[in-house]
C-alpha cells in the first residue's frame, strides 16, 4: 500500500496535469472551440492553470522517484492558484465579467493540489526517512 500510494498519486497527477493543459491552452490559443464554450473566463486565472499544469506533471515525475522538491512544486502551484483567488475576487468585486463555476472550480483546485503536496511531503520524507536508515 505504502508504493501503491505515490504510483496512484502519480497517476492522478499526470491525468490532472494533462486535463489542465489541454483546457488552459485551448482556452489561451482558442483550440477546438473551447474558449468560445467556456464563456466569459478570465485569462490570468487560465494561465494561473496553464503554469500549475506543467508543475503538476513534474511533480508526477518526482512522485515516482520519491523527490523532496515534489512537495515544494506542488506548493508552489497551491500559492499560484491562491494568488489567482484572490485576483479573481478582486476581479470579481470591481465589477468585472467571470463565469461563477470558475469560483467553485478554483476552490477545488486549490483544495486538490494543497492536499496532494501535504501527502507528498509527509510520504516522501517518511520515504526517504525509511531508506536513508537501512
Amino acid at each position: 500500500m505504502k508504493k501503491l500510494l505515490p504510483s496512484l498519486l502519480a497517476i492522478f497527477l499526470i491525468g490532472f496535469g494533462l486535463l489542465t493543459l489541454f483546457l488552459s491552452t485551448s482556452v489561451i490559443f482558442d483550440l477546438f472551440g473551447i474558449r468560445e464554450k467556456e464563456g466569459n473566463y478570465v485569462l490570468f486565472v487560465v494561465w494561473s492553470n496553464f503554469i500549475s499544469s506543467i508543475l503538476y506533471l513534474f511533480a508526477a515525475y518526482g512522485f515516482i522517484k520519491h523527490k523532496k522538491w515534489t512537495a515544494t512544486l506542488l506548493g508552489i502551484s497551491t500559492l499560484i492558484l491562491i494568488t489567482a483567488f484572490i485576483g479573481l475576487k478582486i476581479h470579481a468585486s470591481s465589477g468585472g465579467i467571470y463565469e461563477e463555476k470558475t469560483i467553485g472550480a478554483m476552490i477545488f483546485r486549490i483544495a486538490v493540489t494543497l492536499a496532494i503536496a501535504g501527502i507528498a511531503y509527509f510520504s516522501i520524507n517518511r520515504f526517504q526517512i525509511k531508506f536513508k536508515n537501512k
